[in-house]
């Protein structure tokens, strides 16, 4: 026989289940869209054979507004593509970029290019674009930091993520095209991965 307390309580249990199942889903998406990149810094080091620091910087995804290149980068963060990839072209108050696994600007990942996901994102500090060719449907592995405001690039690349911590480490990346002593990511992993 059910009495009117065991009507109310299962009821209630469930829709409980189901929130706190929804919010451990929710969260778990949340880091998903996290990607935690060590870096070196050589500007650090005096003496090019000494082990320079390494930093963590903390980037946010914007799956979002552009999808496939948060999806990309995920992935291929998953499989270790970009550990030990060197920063390749660093402008001073411009950007930082890297993913170019021939160190060279021209190499990327096995992975079919991705059509252009342009946003009403700008490109201002800490913004991360995804690096292309001249056609707009060339993106693949390489992405740049902005170390400032750079508008003139709005709807011109795709806008992916930003830094949300460590900007002051991505400031302090050896400039050069490519740097004499470049810095490289050591560990590119998302959130969620461990």
């Amino acid at each position: 026989m059910l009495n009117f307390k065991t009507i109310l309580t299962r009821p209630f249990l469930i829709v409980f289940f189901l929130a706190v199942t929804m919010t451990n889903t929710q969260a778990n998406d949340s880091n998903s869209n996290i990607i935690k990149m060590e870096i070196t810094q050589n500007a650090e080091i005096t003496d090019p054979s000494e082990t320079p620091p390494v930093v963590e910087v903390v980037i946010k995804l914007f799956p979002d507004i552009a999808p496939k290149h948060a999806s990309q980068i995920s992935l291929l963060a998953r499989e270790g593509f970009y550990d030990g990839i060197i920063f390749h072209r660093v402008i001073d108050g411009f950007m930082a970029q890297t993913g170019d696994p021939t160190g060279t600007g021209m190499g990327g990942s096995d992975l079919p290019d991705i059509r252009a996901e342009f946003n009403d994102k700008p490109f201002v500090r800490g913004t991360l674009g995804m690096a292309r060719s001249q056609h707009p449907d060339s993106a693949n592995s390489q992405f740049f930091i902005c170390f400032g405001e750079a508008s003139f690039l709005n709807g011109q690349y795709t806008v992916f993520g930003e830094v949300i911590e460590g900007m002051e480490y991505v400031d302090k990346i050896l400039r050069g095209e490519p740097p004499e002593y470049p810095d490289k990511i050591i560990s590119m992993k998302v959130s969620n991965d461990g």
